[in-house]
């Protein structure tokens, strides 16, 4: 027979390692920018509670005005090519 102690033991280190290998799967999974959709449960739990997450810039008028003429520009474009091919 097996000891209940040990096999306990056993259980408790097992437990463990599957959370520290958890938090690095999510650790990994942040550095690769899996934002799209909901995470798995197990990826939410491994991510820490306290880290604030990132503030996000604020554009001026005028930045936001080039970036949209910039797109702009990049959709003219692309239907040109589009319209050239058909």
């Amino acid at each position: 027979m097996q000891n209940p102690e040990l096999l306990k033991a056993a259980l408790e280190g097992l437990e463990a390692q599957k959370k520290r290998i958890e938090e690095q799967i999510g650790q990994v999974q942040a550095m690769l920018g899996r934002r799209r959709g909901r995470p798995p449960a197990s990826a939410a739990a491994a991510v820490p509670a306290v880290e604030k997450p990132a503030r996000r810039r604020k554009l001026s008028a005028a930045a936001r005005k080039r970036i949209a003429a910039a797109q702009k520009r990049r959709w003219a474009e692309y239907r040109k090519k589009a319209e050239a091919k058909a």
